[in-house]
């Protein structure tokens, strides 16, 4: 297997996929301790994005294969998340609408940027995309926390749903950013066919 697949920001950007069962379990679990140890891994996961690419930038270790392992783990670790927090009764009503917004997005950026990846035409990550990541993160891991995170951060469930609402509106914004972008190319590579 080649080297680079195991440097240390690919290394932390399989944590990330390989952290989502490892919740689903705890959450089946169910419990204090089990809810604690899930908000733990979560919180660790969550510095690894950060680390992945700042480790990557400074010790010379960006590989294509660092991009789309990066890109791909954040989406499945959010999108693992989601799946539990609506599955598991952390999010409820309207806020599962809100997870599918948050889910659908996702989805169609990856896509985007997969289907362009043909033409060789590079998706580069806006700051707010980066900004909506972190929002995300943050909103889960004090829903993930459900009802002992007050134990720990008084009205933590209401800080994670303003959070969310934020991390919504942001991951809309963000994500017609890259819409218009992406239709934008598009025209482009129509243009140069005809």
């Amino acid at each position: 297997m080649p080297k680079f697949l195991y440097n240390i920001p690919n290394l932390l950007s399989f944590y990330r996929i390989a952290v989502v069962p490892v919740l689903t379990l705890f959450f089946f679990v169910g419990g204090p301790v089990a809810t604690w140890i899930n908000v733990f891994f979560f919180f660790w996961a969550c510095v690894s994005d950060y680390l992945d690419g700042v480790i990557a930038r400074r010790t010379g270790q960006s590989t294509v294969f660092g991009k789309f392992i990066d890109h791909t783990s954040d989406k499945i670790m959010i999108g693992g998340v989601l799946l539990l927090l609506v599955a598991f009764g952390r999010l409820t009503g309207i806020w599962i609408v809100f997870a599918l917004i948050i889910f659908t997005r996702e989805i169609l950026v990856a896509g985007l940027r997969e289907f362009l990846g043909q033409y060789n035409v590079d998706v580069p990550i806006s700051w707010m995309g980066k900004w909506k990541t972190a929002v995300q993160m943050f909103a889960s891991g004090f829903i993930m926390a459900g009802d002992y995170g007050p134990a720990l951060v008084p009205h933590s469930y209401a800080i994670g749903k303003v959070a969310f609402l934020l991390a919504t509106v942001m991951t809309v914004l963000s994500g017609w950013d890259y819409m218009k972008a992406g239709i934008e190319t598009l025209r482009k590579l129509d243009a140069e066919k005809a």
